[in-house]
């Protein structure tokens, strides 16, 4: 189906292409954030030795579990691992070793071009919430999400200025059978958006169904050569790396797809209350995972994930934008750049159930955390609410705006001619004011991140204006960003391919709910 459809695609191009994309609307979205800030490091070096010899004692003395799934134990077999029944102990050495044929960075492609993004080196790459069954806005409250709620998503993602990447599950839509919604998400993220997007991780065969949709999307040649997708693979923490999730793995390796290699940590649940047994165990993990990841496909590309949370010791509920996880969060940046790999973590982390203070306070922690931490790719960087139950439309806007501090911190302070401001200094001299100078007026456009949602008005005219707080003021910009939306360009012949594929595809099997 895909080879045919890419044919399909070939014979479409030319004039109605390039009249839809003369007609699309052209609107700014900021480039990927390239830091020019150091970053943030609590770990000694000596710290930092005693955690890589505790994983790899873990690997060797305890070992990893791969339940259900023979032929990844032939592969660790092969490559030189014991293996008794689901249990894999690796020598030491070996994980690391078979780390090495990662890449160290590289490019997803997205539809459009200009919308490439670089993972890994000083880069950080912002991708939106991902995973939630629920949504919450200010008309509807909190209910089951649904496919409109996700092509909703998708569209405050395209339109998100700050925003570099589309994401995956944003939230997960309930009212689509559950064998057959990856197709509907997939076809979502690649029709209403030309930003970079995510693979199903469900189940092997909806990785394959990615690879191959992404296959018409872009070319089967192009597929092959290129990474267009980057998937998250979470480990089932503690130690145990399950059938489906490393079968989607084995897919995206082998296609050249990068994968995510995440552990699944709350901290006193998952892994051990103290910071440096948490990273010892996440070090193991990762090791073990981008190793498998090379032993399906040496060079495939892979980010070493860490979400990370702690746990509240009386209700047993995860709590975010803490001081635990930041450590957590620095120390396992330090372990991915000693590795030489892209790091992902962070978020826009809060355990609130509404977009209020609190879930303002613990995501500003988790936001900036992530940046000081050395970040490559920040899933749920908007969006996320109520531990990661619920896609809410406020939050969203609200985080989408507030990344845009990210990008102006990370770009660090210039100290060019212009930047040292000398000519003012003399002109304005003592007792003066810089409003009229001439570099003020030279530079006031450009010189302070304006925020698109906040509101700095005056009293008077707020309270005229209905004293609207920042929830009111993020779901006038949900609604106008819906308004103003238009979807991207697409050849249509892409578009008939894509239409006729996930047709068939759903056609080919009953709804299953399980």
């Amino acid at each position: 189906m895909a080879e045919a459809a890419t044919r399909r695609r070939g014979r479409g191009g030319g004039g109605a292409a390039r009249r839809a994309e003369r007609s699309a609307v052209s609107f700014e979205t900021a480039r990927f954030i390239e830091r020019n800030i150091p970053n943030f490091e609590v770990l000694t070096e000596e710290a930092l030795e005693i955690i890589e010899h505790n994983a790899e004692t873990v690997l060797e003395e305890i070992g990893v579990n791969f339940p259900d799934n023979p032929p990844a134990l032939q592969r660790w077999r092969d490559a030189g691992a014991d293996v008794d029944g689901e249990r894999v102990r690796i020598p030491r050495g070996l994980a690391r070793k078979l780390c090495e044929t990662a890449p160290s960075s590289y490019t997803q492609h997205a539809r459009n071009p200009a919308r490439n993004v670089e993972v890994g080196g000083k880069s950080l790459v912002l991708a939106p919430v991902y995973g939630p069954p629920f949504v919450r806005d200010a008309d509807g409250g909190r209910r089951y999400a649904t496919m409109e709620d996700f092509r909703n998503f998708v569209k405050l993602g395209y339109m998100s200025k700050w925003l570099h990447h589309s994401g995956g599950t944003v939230c997960e839509p309930t009212d689509v059978a559950v064998n057959k919604r990856h197709l509907d998400m997939l076809h979502a993220h690649m029709t209403l958006s030309d930003k970079p997007y995510m693979g199903s991780v469900t189940e092997p065969s909806r990785a394959r169904d990615s690879v191959e949709m992404s296959e018409i999307l872009f070319g089967k040649d192009f597929v092959a050569e290129n990474t267009v997708m980057t998937s998250l693979i979470n480990i089932n923490s503690p130690m145990t790396f399950d059938d489906v999730m490393m079968g989607a793995l084995e897919v995206y390796a082998q296609a050249n797809q990068a994968c995510i290699i995440s552990p699944f940590i709350v901290g006193g649940a998952m892994a051990p209350v103290s910071v440096a047994g948490t990273l010892t165990q996440v070090l193991a993990e990762v090791l073990a995972g981008i190793a498998y990841s090379q032993l399906c496909k040496a060079g495939a590309p892979v980010i070493m994930g860490a979400f990370v949370t702690s746990i509240d010791m009386n209700s047993g509920a995860p709590t975010f934008g803490t001081p635990e996880a930041a450590h957590i969060t620095y120390g396992a940046g330090q372990l991915a750049r000693r590795l030489g790999l892209p790091f992902r973590s962070a978020g826009s982390f809060c355990g609130s159930k509404l977009p209020d203070a609190q879930a303002a306070y613990e995501t500003a922690n988790s936001l900036n955390m992530g940046l000081l931490a050395g970040v490559n790719f920040m899933l749920h960087s908007c969006g996320w609410l109520e531990g990661g139950l619920v896609s809410s439309y406020e939050k969203f806007v609200m985080d989408a705006d507030q990344l845009g501090t990210l990008h102006h911190l990370a770009a660090g302070v210039q100290m060019d001619e212009n930047a040292q401001a000398m000519d003012a200094i003399r002109e304005v001299g003592p007792g003066g004011h810089y409003l009229g100078c001439a570099h003020t007026q030279a530079n006031f456009k450009q010189a302070f991140w304006k925020s698109d949602l906040l509101d700095y008005k005056p009293f008077e005219t707020w309270e005229d204006e209905g004293a609207r707080d920042t929830a009111a003021l993020a779901s006038l910009r949900v609604q106008k960003l819906l308004g103003d939306y238009q979807q991207p360009a697409m050849d249509p012949a892409t578009r008939e391919a894509l239409d006729a594929y996930v047709a068939e595809k759903k056609a080919a099997e009953p709804d299953s709910f399980m």
